[in-house]
């Protein structure tokens, strides 16, 4: 059966915006990469608000299992959207920019030669960032390729649709995500390697609230039959009402198939490494699938906004080895929880 890799969505939704948006509005790209091994891992992202239009925020992680994290965290100049068609394919950060090759296709990603700062997972732990940490002259390239349909958040279920349509779908904003494959190559102070791995690819466009958001947790992997998950869900609220549980199953072909989390491994502590995690999804006809795993590498977040709310939850982005079936695989989960609710 034949992979609808669009979702339905007209190829303009791959465009960035050729011109500064209205209030508040985002124009956002972020991929999460594992290598295939679990050799390392990526976050790699360009947060661009209407407010900071001519300076967007680069977002960078690159975590290796042994503890280190190369973690980049700056305001750099945007450039122009437009290709040499004139059409707005491009988003640029300093040395970071994306590429929309290919709408649903082919999409690139370029790293020029910049001084990156080294620390340490403990050390994000801690929230002990040291003044002056070691730098590293950091590259990269990686083309990546849609193997899944979209995931179009809020779209799957009543349910989800009905979430998204309130508060809860504010939270999240207005997006979609995509597994894909990936190939590369990555240069630390002049030590390259290639590389072949999976890429969780965001893109968003719309305003996104973060004010009242009381945490999450989100995973996704592909794995080398071509099958793949995600799910996207909130904690039970202190109310009772229903909270946004959005998942799917994918078989390798045809289109996603709706699922929901039933056993969610919501974070408790944080670790640097060796989490156990186990997630249950359940189809509306009452299939279910469990996928469990280790991470091999957690980044607790920091971020340069100043605008956060104060009370916000402490965020953490892993990486983890799955097992679905008799499969293996890399992929991302991340998760937030309010401190007062973990046993720190």
């Amino acid at each position: 059966m034949a992979i609808d890799l669009t979702g339905g969505l007209p190829v303009e939704r791959e465009y960035f915006y050729g011109e500064k948006p209205g209030p508040e509005v985002r124009d956002a790209a972020n991929v999460w990469l594992e290598e295939e091994n679990g050799a390392f891992a990526m976050r790699i992202g360009i947060e661009h608000v209407a407010e900071e239009w001519d300076t967007p925020e680069l977002w960078l992680d690159i975590a290796f299992p042994d503890g280190r994290v190369i973690s980049g965290r700056e305001y750099g100049a945007g450039g122009s959207p437009f290709d040499a068609d004139g059409k707005p394919t491009i988003k640029r950060c300093g040395p970071l920019r994306y590429h929309c090759i290919e709408p649903f296709k082919h999409w690139k990603i370029t790293f020029d030669p910049h001084a990156v700062r080294e620390l340490t997972a403990q050390q994000l732990i801690d929230q002990a960032i040291p003044d002056e940490p070691p730098m590293r002259e950091t590259a990269f390239e990686i083309d990546y390729y849609p193997a899944v349909p979209p995931l179009i958040s809020g779209t799957l279920t009543s349910a989800s649709r009905e979430a998204m349509s309130g508060e809860q779908g504010t939270f999240i904003s207005p997006r979609y995500e995509q597994l894909c494959r990936a190939e590369g190559w990555l240069s630390l102070d002049g030590d390259r390697q290639d590389f072949s791995g999976q890429i969780l690819r965001i893109k968003r466009q719309g305003v996104r609230k973060f004010e009242g958001f009381w945490g999450h947790c989100w995973m996704s992997a592909l794995f080398p039959s071509g099958r793949g998950f995600g799910v996207n869900t909130f904690p039970p609220r202190d109310d009772g009402k229903p909270t946004f549980n959005e998942g799917f199953i994918f078989d390798g072909s045809g289109a996603l198939i709706p699922a929901r989390a039933v056993e969610i491994p919501w974070m408790e502590r944080l670790y640097a490494s060796g989490e156990p995690i186990k997630l249950v999804l359940e189809t509306a006809d009452g299939r279910r699938e469990t996928i469990e795993g280790e991470t091999f590498i957690n980044c607790r977040s920091v971020t340069n906004n100043t605008v956060m709310p104060e009370n916000w939850p402490i965020v953490q982005q892993a990486h983890a080895r799955y097992r679905w079936d008799d499969e293996e695989a890399t992929g991302m989960i991340e998760r937030s929880t309010f401190a007062e609710k973990m046993k720190l």
